[in-house]
């Protein structure tokens, strides 16, 4: 009798597979089987079973036949994984939830998306989102909200909200989502897993469907740091499809492999500056109960040998008005390709129509009401008489938010700690009707794309209403190792990431 798989990581999985004590197939199935079952989560826009048990299947044959050698060369052999539906799959349909790509059928797989299908992932479906990125609670798809696992009365944050529930519910073992403001971390926090956003540059954006180009990144999202670090080196690198990613070399994470004992990180971090933004645990907004957990894991690494050491990012109140600025400007332009010509939705026009009242109807059907509040605000910024005033002042201000952090990791720390959100899981339709409040959830997260800075998500504890609590770790550009290690040795001394939420059934 097999163990129950809902409790199987990525690491463990690999484990049972290359010790043929489960099956490539069966793996599938069962995530394949749990999706349908718990559809009710909203975590999947489109699944692919018949591609899925094909991929299985050849993974299966592949193992029965090299054995152990097939994971050289496919470390991540019939590994069933999760996609954001931003990011483009040969083949499968990509809609960015949003009626404007509703049919949307790429010819290609993005960068990162190729690199895990090389790798041997196997693609289970595409995972439900804010239409185009443009929400921090995943009720702005135009097919259907997303619920949080903890508590389906609840948001499991955005924009990645599917890609959150698919690995917090065990519906994947892991996913890949984009992170423009926070999109990745943000629901990891609501929902209990790890998010990790790397540094501009490291990971393709290639086949991701761009919301704003400047500030996009994809990343992993994972039950633990070991599984996040696997993904992030497997995606990782320079790609000649992208300009903007980086000829640096992909990360290397062999530290944090579970199964080797002697590379695992030491549980001591004594000496490590951590930074603490005062301007982040004094902010208005903050729950009474984020802050007091936020302050628990802060005091779990003095324990453990850290030291902490307050820190000013005095130009912190200007990200957010910064961000509101600069991500709809280059969405607004982003977004003009959705035209009704091309591909995508067109509307229905009598012969007496103009093209021009063909694009409007097009895209008056196609975008939902957040998308088209920020193509409005970003068009209006870019416009003549008003570019000066408002995007170019925001540019400046992006350029002193990343001044702060260059100077707070030269002077003063190595990791920057803080919350991840200012709040817990809030309920479904609580923030629908008061935009501004809705963008108060990314306060914490902003700063680090405006800077281009890694970051990451974890586990830290739960409240009173047992819903969970996301720590974001910071570091410097390119340090994604550092970053890592410190959030392994941080979870590795807690039991955050072992909690299963409600919806995470026993096998019989």
């Amino acid at each position: 009798m097999l163990d129950d798989l809902s409790i199987l990581n990525i690491q463990s999985s690999l484990r049972k597979l290359k010790e043929k004590k489960i099956g490539a197939l069966e793996l599938t199935d069962f995530f394949l089987n749990r999706a349908k079952k718990l559809e009710a989560l909203g975590a999947y826009i489109t699944l692919d079973p018949e591609q899925a048990r094909k991929e299985a299947a050849l993974a299966d044959h592949l193992i029965a036949t090299e054995g152990k050698d097939a994971f050289i060369k496919k470390p991540l052999l019939g590994v069933p994984l999760a996609i954001k539906d931003m990011i483009c799959t040969k083949d499968l349909k990509t809609t960015a939830a949003s009626l404007i790509l509703e049919n949307f059928i790429p010819p290609y797989d993005a960068t990162a998306v190729a690199k895990l299908k090389a790798a041997g992932g196997i693609i289970l479906g595409k995972t439900n989102m804010d239409e185009f990125a443009m929400g921090s609670s995943n009720e702005n798809s135009a097919f259907f909200a997303a619920c949080n696992p903890w508590d389906t009365s609840r948001v499991p944050g955005g924009s990645s909200g599917g890609s959150a529930v698919a690995v917090a519910a065990r519906l994947a073992l892991g996913a890949l989502g984009t992170d423009t403001g926070g999109s990745i971390r943000q629901p990891a926090a609501f929902s209990g897993i790890v998010g990790l956003k790397p540094t501009y540059g490291r990971v393709s954006r290639y086949g991701a469907i761009a919301f704003a180009s400047s500030l996009d990144q994809i990343g992993p999202m994972a039950l633990n740091v070991d599984d996040a670090s696997l993904l992030l080196s497997i995606i990782s690198g320079e790609d000649q499809h992208d300009s903007t990613s980086a000829a640096v070399a992909p990360p290397k994470f062999n530290f944090l492999n579970s199964e080797n004992k002697e590379q695992s990180p030491s549980s001591s971090i004594k000496g490590l500056r951590i930074g603490v933004p005062k301007e982040y645990m004094s902010a208005a907004g903050i729950n009474p109960e984020v802050e007091k957990i936020i302050r628990a894991a802060l005091e779990k690494f003095v324990e453990l040998g850290a030291r902490l050491v307050e820190i000013s990012l005095p130009n912190t109140n200007l990200a957010l008005a910064a961000y509101y600025i600069i991500a709809p400007a280059e969405a607004s332009s982003n977004l003009a390709r959705y035209d009704g010509v091309r591909y995508g939705r067109r509307a229905k026009i009598s012969p007496k129509d103009s093209l021009f009242e063909m694009y409007a109807k097009s895209r008056g059907e196609g975008f939902g009401r957040e998308v088209r509040r920020r193509i409005v605000i970003g068009t209006y910024v870019l416009s003549s008489g008003y570019y000066d005033a408002y995007y170019l002042q925001a540019l400046k201000a992006r350029r002193l938010v990343f001044e702060d952090f260059v100077k707070a990791f030269q002077d003063c720390c190595d990791i920057i700690a803080c919350p991840t959100s200012p709040t817990t899981a809030f309920k479904l339709n609580e923030k629908t009707s008061d935009p501004v409040a809705m963008y108060l959830n990314d306060i914490y997260t902003i700063p680090v794309n405006l800077a281009g800075l890694p970051a990451i998500s974890i586990p830290c504890g739960f409240d009173s209403q047992k819903l969970p609590c996301g720590l974001q770790l910071i570091g410097n550009a390119w340090d994604e190792e550092r970053l890592l290690k410190v959030a392994k040795i941080y979870e590795s001394n807690t039991g955050w990431k072992d909690r299963l939420p409600p919806t995470v059934e026993v096998l019989p």
